[in-house]
């Protein structure tokens, strides 16, 4: 499949993934095209397991949401963030390649200009320096921050970012997620006390069971993120948010609305920027329409074999 976005989000217009039925339902696998096999073969290994094993069982059965806006221009803030009716927090992009410092600025202080009562949390997916980090968070004066994902790119500079925010009175929340779910040692964030949030997505870390281990082993406060997923690829995160302990924050878990459209027959039902957890429903009309091009499904085909043996070997 290949869904078009409604607004360019980290350089990407279109969502390309793959949908296939396992033993017991559905399951979405869509890696990043950039992806090498190594770590796609993890996306793998979370697909096969939500499309053949049992769902978990749900501590929760509604999951509150947060809104993200991507590293648009300051005056398409209030059209973006119309996508997210009623959202109580915020994850503004920055740090995007290619844009300056004043355009995070405007950006965040336009957010805050139209909704003065909303969470604000900002993810830079690694795309700044610790002094660039310091510097963004002190232009900010009064604007408070729920927590700063992935503000720099290195465990070390996570801890060094901490320390200063330390030495200098903050009390700003750091989050981790590329540094988790990109790690050999998802651990490792916790026991260099680099941050204070683990953010857990279910593909990129292997799938549900794996995802709460994390987050009960890790002892950090837990988000549950999406990668940018169909609505079906959101329910399997949705899973993973259910089946947790404890959830303290709203999850990334709306970002299909950043989807120009869908390949289910009726959305994931959001009230009160709260998402209830089901199993939609695919759309075969809609599967046929945004179908790849014979090359293109050769390109998933060869890529899903690839990593079957990544995996079984």
């Amino acid at each position: 499949m290949s869904l078009p976005l409604k607004t360019s989000f980290r350089g990407v217009t279109t969502r390309e993934l793959m949908i296939f039925r396992g033993q017991e339902r559905y399951a979405e696998f869509s890696p990043f095209l950039e992806y090498q096999d190594e770590e796609a073969a993890t996306w793998l290994q979370a697909a096969l397991e939500f499309a053949n094993e049992d769902l978990p069982e749900l501590k929760r059965h509604s999951i509150p949401v947060n809104a993200t806006l991507p590293a648009v221009q300051s005056d398409q803030v209030e059209s973006v963030l119309r996508n997210f009716p009623g959202f109580r927090t915020v994850k503004i992009k920055v740090a995007e390649k290619g844009q300056p410092p004043q355009q995070d600025l405007a950006r965040i202080r336009a957010v805050r200009e139209l909704h003065p009562n909303a969470k604000i949390r900002l993810d830079a997916n690694g795309g700044f320096t610790v002094s660039q980090a310091l510097n963004l968070i002190e232009s900010l004066g009064d604007i408070e921050l729920e927590y700063f994902e992935q503000p720099v790119q290195t465990i070390a500079e996570l801890v060094q970012l901490r320390k200063a925010l330390q030495d200098a009175g903050r009390s700003l929340k750091i989050a981790a997620d590329e540094s988790i779910r990109k790690a050999t040692d998802p651990l490792l964030v916790a026991r260099e006390k680099a941050a204070d949030i683990a953010v857990i997505k279910m593909q990129p870390l292997g799938g549900v069971v794996r995802g709460k281990h994390l987050a009960e082993d890790s002892g950090l406060e837990i988000v549950v993120s999406s990668a940018l997923e169909s609505s079906l690829g959101i329910a399997q995160g949705l899973f993973l948010a259910g089946s947790l302990e404890s959830l303290e924050y709203d999850c990334g878990l709306w970002t299909q609305n950043l989807l120009a459209d869908d390949i289910v027959k009726e959305p994931l039902q959001v009230q009160n920027a709260s998402i209830t957890i089901a199993m939609p429903e695919l759309d075969p009309a809609k599967l046929e329409r945004y179908r790849v091009s014979p090359e293109r499904e050769r390109f998933w085909l060869e890529r899903l074999e690839r990593c079957l043996e990544l995996l079984q070997s």
